[in-house]
């Protein structure tokens, strides 16, 4: 089998550094395994670590500092055919701490290579989570402060089923790496090296003194039998089989005739519990069936059951790029907290602006036309404010027509809900003036 190496961009590193000895490693292990650049996809973190990406003719992925392992599992459950590589440094292995705790324990079947070389050797030598105590860094004091991570320890207590230590100097490097590869589930291999621009400039490190330091840790040669489990993606996939189909995407289709033929915009200003989110839905489906395109955009306090609830809703015959508003078509003010959360909207609308406004709420002065509605004097109850709203909305002929709204209410409720919402909607009465200026 060829070399998969690029020709077009060969490996350069600091002479002496461990990081291309395992660049040639990796690729004898590809040979050795008849691989091909299109079987393989190698993500690659930040750091020196992160050239490995364009030494080779393979898939590739280049990402943030630290999230390599988050990008190979979701190549590998798209794409469970490809042996999917992940190379990170020390550095971004401590950064994405979580991401490789999260790997661990999942069991996907991917291979991390850590190239661990004691330091962040491209950013100046400043200490990692692997440096030891007694190192002199670019860090100044701050790792005597820490006690450094056994990445082996680590990934095993975590549930890796497969955990190696090695020496990147080491003969047998690519014999390593190919068994960790051939491993049907999550494998790690902690490989040590030498960063000779940065880490032995001050401190001594050399392939012999690798060599003894592992030889006086606890072993971390492959397979740990009691972690040895189904790998994620074939499990996954197994009990994914078990489950009911997944209905396809609801399909709504073009009934009517839209009651305006350019792009509308409303805003509905309510409180938690009003269901603004839901008639916002309701508004977007009665759009969707004269044939609009329609999107939503929702805004709420994180204590969702208290607080201001606001719902931007554009219906338009032409694809929408943009979905913030800023002189809306129709207003629906149903709460004081709603109306002062977008307080600063009314500044900026003029007369061709319908403010469907609940009694009790009060809205800036505003050139915009009101027409004010008691839905407590007629008996609604507040959480059902916004959907009368809709209603008033469709029968003034604005945005949406009667029949628009009641064919959405059919696609988004089943009886008994559908039943009370239609009733809901007839018996909502204008009971108000015409719209006239708010003028004070």
């Amino acid at each position: 089998m060829d070399s998969l190496l690029n020709r077009n961009r060969p490996p350069v590193f600091c002479p002496g550094c461990s990081h291309e000895q395992i660049t040639y490693a990796l690729d004898t292990a590809f040979q050795n395994m008849g691989l091909r650049g299109h079987q393989i996809a190698i993500v690659s973190d930040i750091g020196c670590c992160g050239l490995f990406d364009t030494f080779f003719n393979t898939h590739a992925l280049h990402g943030l500092h630290g999230r390599a392992l988050t990008y190979g599992t979701g190549l590998k459950l798209a794409r469970p055919d490809l042996n999917v590589m992940v190379t990170m440094g020390d550095g971004g292995q401590g950064i994405g701490g979580a991401h490789l705790l999260a790997a661990c324990r999942r069991n996907i079947d991917l291979t991390l290579l850590v190239l661990n070389n004691f330091n962040f050797g491209m950013t100046g030598g400043q200490f990692s989570a692997t440096t030891p105590a007694e190192a002199q860094t670019g860090s100044g004091f701050l790792n005597q402060l820490e006690r450094p991570i056994d990445v082996c320890h680590l990934a095993q207590s975590a549930g890796a089923p497969y955990v190696a230590r090695c020496s990147g100097y080491s003969g047998n490097l690519a014999e390593e790496i190919e068994q960790a590869i051939r491993f049907k589930g999550f494998a790690v291999v902690d490989i040590w090296g030498i960063c000779p621009g940065r880490y032995t400039k001050q401190n001594r490190l050399t392939p012999s003194i690798i060599k003894a330091t592992m030889a006086g840790r606890s072993p971390a040669d492959g397979i740990f039998p009691e972690n040895v489990r189904k790998e994620f993606g074939r499990h996954y996939r197994e009990l994914a089989a078990r489950e009911k189909p997944v209905a396809p995407p609801l399909k709504i289709e073009a009934r009517f005739l839209p009651v305006e033929s350019k792009r509308q915009e409303v805003i509905i200003l309510g409180s938690a519990g009003q269901r603004i989110m839901t008639a916002g839905e309701v508004l977007c489906l009665a759009g969707m069936t004269a044939g609009l395109n329609a999107t939503q955009k929702n805004e709420y306090n994180i204590t969702v059951l208290r607080g201001p609830a606001i719902s931007d809703v554009i219906l338009s015959p032409q694809e929408i790029g943009f979905t913030g508003i800023e002189r809306p078509d129709v207003i629906l003010a149903l709460s004081q907290e709603g109306v002062d959360r977008r307080r600063s909207l009314f500044s900026n609308i003029g007369s061709s602006t319908l403010i469907i406004l609940e009694h009790s709420v009060n809205v800036p002065s505003t050139k915009a036309g009101l027409h004010k509605v008691d839905l407590k004097g007629q008996g609604i109850k507040p959480q059902d404010w916004a959907l009368a709203s809709l209603s008033i909305v469709a029968k003034l002929k604005r945005v949406v027509s009667p029949e628009m709204l009641q064919a959405a209410l059919e696609v988004r409720f089943d009886n008994p809900v559908l039943a009370s919402a239609l009733d809901l909607v007839d018996r909502v009465g204008l009971s108000g003036r015409p719209a006239e200026p708010n003028m004070r």
